[in-house]
């Protein structure tokens, strides 16, 4: 609970939240931050009374015997490659391959762009996938007087579909991590939820998200290339 509280109010956005009590060190108050502080006081909080010898609640020995290192890396080793893939320019490499999707219908480029986020979201977390697609995304739908959106809902929602490998996200390593499945398992089990799921957002979009969304207009914070009429779904 107290966890929670420290994250609901660290900076809440509408008042000041008690980050704001540490101006020079703001990048780096995070949620982390309130994680690593409240584990941190297991290893210094007693667990007995005053009246026993002092004995934390955790100590290392225990700690290192319980932790899951496999989570640990694998959760890593996504994180790690998303970044590798933003630095050493590999997503400025997959923004030149997705071009000629412009060519293609709307539709059918929302269909591939999924497909590919979907694949890519296995090997990478839902919010560094999320970093290496967008910006790439929503300039090939200005670039097709397309609304951003009908581009970038769909797949924003497939990042989400990370259901075949361990290193997909933490729930799916901490499972793997006890040992009684395989990968061959997951695959087979998570191939046909992302199917479904990948189903489900495309046929939402070319139904009743459209008109929710008001998609089949141009927005007006979207530019307006040169040769385009504004007016133009």
């Amino acid at each position: 609970m107290v966890m929670v509280l420290l994250w609901l109010t660290r900076s809440p956005g509408f008042v000041p939240g008690w980050a704001a009590l540490f101006p020079h060190q703001s990048g780096y108050i995070t949620d982390a931050t309130v994680a690593l502080l409240l584990g941190v006081l297991f290893f210094i909080v007693p667990a007995y009374g005053p009246s026993r010898n002092y004995e934390a609640m955790i100590s290392w020995k225990e700690f290192q015997a319980s932790m899951p290192w496999t989570v640990a890396l694998l959760v890593g080793g996504g994180f790690a490659l998303a970044e590798g893939a933003k630095e050493s320019g590999l997503s400025l490499w997959v923004a030149e391959l997705l071009t000629p999707l412009g060519d293609l219908p709307v539709l059918a480029t929302i269909t591939i762009a999924c497909i590919i986020v979907t694949t890519v979201t296995e090997v990478a977390s839902n919010a560094a996938t999320t970093t290496i697609f967008l910006p790439i995304l929503s300039p090939l739908a200005e670039a097709i007087h397309v609304n951003p959106l009908y581009v970038l809902i769909p797949t924003t929602l497939c990042t989400s579909f990370s259901f075949l490998l361990p290193v997909s996200n933490p729930p799916n390593a901490v499972v793997f991590a006890y040992g009684h499945i395989t990968i061959m398992d997951m695959v087979k089990a998570g191939i046909g939820v992302n199917v479904i799921g990948v189903l489900s957002v495309l046929l939402a979009m070319a139904t009743w998200g459209a008109p929710l969304f008001s998609l089949d207009t141009y927005p007006d914070w979207a530019p307006v290339l040169p040769g385009f009429n504004t007016t133009a779904p």
